[in-house]
Formats: C-alpha cells, sequence, structure tokens
C-alpha cells in the first residue's frame, strides 16, 4: 500500500497505522475486533502468509490460495463485538466483495480465542 493511504478495514484510520502494524508483526491484535479488520485487510492485500499465522491450530487450512482468486474486497461493516471472557469472543461482521463483476455478501458471526497474549480466529457461522 502507498504511504498515507487509508486502511482497507474501513476504521479511518491510515493502514501504517490500523492494519499494516498487525501485517508487519510489530504489534499483536489488541481484541478479537481489531484481529478480524487485520484479517479482512489480509485478505484484500492477500497476505496468506498473515491468515495463516493468526487462524487457530485446531481448524487452519494447511494452505490457502487466494493470491489468483480474482475477488475483488470492497467494503466490511462490523456489526458487533462481544467478548465472552478475557479469552473468548465473537465478532459479527459483514464484507462486501465482487467475483467477475458480480457482487455478493458475506455475514459471519466468527469465534476468536486468546491464546498466549495473542487474538486467534477460530471458525465462524454463517449468515
Amino acid at each position: 500500500m502507498k504511504p498515507g493511504e487509508a486502511c482497507p478495514c474501513g476504521s479511518g484510520a491510515v493502514y501504517a497505522r490500523c492494519c499494516g502494524r498487525l501485517h508487519s508483526g510489530a504489534e499483536n491484535a489488541p481484541t478479537a475486533e481489531a484481529l478480524m479488520r487485520s484479517r479482512y485487510s489480509a485478505y484484500v492485500l492477500k497476505l496468506e502468509d498473515y491468515l495463516l499465522a493468526t487462524w487457530h491450530a485446531s481448524t487452519r487450512p494447511s494452505e490457502l490460495d487466494i493470491a489468483a482468486d480474482g475477488t475483488k474486497w470492497l467494503g466490511l461493516d462490523v456489526r458487533r463485538h462481544v467478548p465472552s471472557d478475557d479469552t473468548h469472543a465473537i465478532v459479527e461482521f459483514v464484507a462486501r466483495y465482487r467475483i467477475a463483476g458480480r457482487g455478493h455478501r458475506l455475514q459471519e458471526v466468527s469465534r476468536f480465542v486468546r491464546e498466549d497474549g495473542r487474538w486467534y480466529y477460530v471458525d465462524g457461522d454463517l449468515s
């Protein structure tokens, strides 16, 4: 991304001061919502290594192939972030995207777990 460019997650912050800090490894996501936003941005930027690293080992696929999938991500709307305790949370979101010119919506209630001070995506239920 270009310096000063807005973060794809829709926070309104500059990428380098938002998801860019998480993607570079400079810091860990402080909340499940921050991790979810950074994962959305990673899909936009096709950062497969980051997505795999932030996916919980119990549900993580062995590989991803998003580099050439043709998805154009259009926007993210976080509907709710509900921590159930210090180590578990859910995040409900809607992500809009386009494939081959056709618009789609992905609505999911995602589950996150915090282990050793780091949040991980576990899985989610599509709506």
